[in-house]
């Protein structure tokens, strides 16, 4: 019975495993990028991204910070478990059952994990996460990590509502309801700047059980009077929405830089003749009249600080309608 060929991916990772037996590409050789992979094959964005991810997987490369996705050093040890996405529960499904909190000879505990961790991630995204990256930072192995964690899913969930325990609330806390939405958001901003990968981690539709998390929320909405609870809800969720969809630019650029080794200035400034060529065609006269701007007049600071304002002035049409007694407002 003749076999199925295999699929595109597959056929690039023993292409490149092909490349790395041959020696043509050495220990702490860059690899292709995903960009690369999508032009050199031919191949769609997320083809290209599971190539990478198998190689990890099966411990062929390794992510460097700064320097990009390199061929691994079968010297330096056996390969990891895989570093896959940390994955969030299937609806209904329990939440991951907590390890027991056990104290060992060496001082290692839960919260001492969970921040190493934290600190992992923020510096190398969810993607460089692993138990045994954790585990190097106390000089063990990944088995002295599950005393204390039940598996990786629960570290990231512990890592994820240990995160908003740096929120502060400010005190005194604004009045107004618009006001207070806007600390609010402000707030988990600032939360996502420091943490990048909190963002992408966080889901509307599978949300996990985060005391803290919910109750910057409840603060967040504690101004608005006059609704029903769905539409309470709902503002709340499409508030939260904004912020998630903007601040998840942070970990994609925090990992586009770990693949590139370029900044996002750096990679601005490699981009300008291509987009020069595009832009002096006069088929996009809006991009053209950026022209000669400074870089800084669009990012993601300045798409969250405008989109704010603008969803806040749609929130105030809503309430100012529920406050002269307009009709019910109808909610999906």
């Amino acid at each position: 019975m003749e076999q199925s060929a295999p699929p595109p991916y597959r056929r690039i990772v023993e292409e490149i495993r092909r490349r790395i037996d041959a020696g043509e590409l050495a220990p702490g050789d860059r690899v292709p990028s995903t960009r690369r992979i999508t032009r050199e094959w031919g191949v769609a964005m997320a083809t290209a991204t599971k190539v990478l991810t198998t190689l990890r997987q099966e411990g062929v490369v390794q992510a460097v910070p700064g320097v990009g996705t390199v061929v691994s050093d079968p010297q330096a040890g056996p390969p990891d478990q895989p570093q896959t996405r940390a994955r969030k529960p299937a609806r209904g499904a329990p939440a991951p059952e907590r390890a027991p909190r056990e104290p060992d000879g060496g001082g290692l505990n839960r919260d001492r994990i969970v921040s190493a961790a934290v600190k992992v991630a923020d510096a190398e995204g969810l993607r460089g996460l692993s138990m045994r990256r954790v585990a190097a930072e106390f000089g063990m192995s990944s088995m002295a990590l599950y005393r204390h964690v039940a598996n990786k899913d629960e570290l990231v969930l512990l890592m994820a509502d240990a995160a908003f325990a740096d929120v502060t609330l400010p005190d005194p806390a604004p009045d107004g309801w618009r006001e207070r939405m806007e600390a609010g958001a402000r707030l988990q901003w600032e939360l996502y700047q420091r943490h990048p990968w909190l963002a992408q981690y966080l889901s509307l539709t599978r949300p996990q059980p985060m005391p803290r998390a919910m109750a910057l929320v409840e603060w967040t909405m504690a101004r608005v009077e006059g609704m029903d609870p769905v539409t309470l809800i709902h503002m709340a969720l499409t508030l939260l929405g904004f912020v998630l969809s903007t601040a998840a630019g942070l970990e994609d650029d925090l990992e586009a830089e770990q693949e590139t080794g370029m900044d996002q200035e750096q990679w601005m400034a490699a981009m300008d003749p291509v987009f020069e060529g595009i832009l002096t065609s006069g088929s996009y006269p809006m991009y053209a009249g950026m022209a000669g701007t400074d870089d800084d007049k669009v990012n993601l600071g300045t798409l969250f600080d405008f989109g704010l304002e603008r969803l806040l002035d749609g929130m105030e049409v809503l309430v100012e309608r529920r406050a002269g007694g307009a009709a019910t407002v109808r909610t999906p």
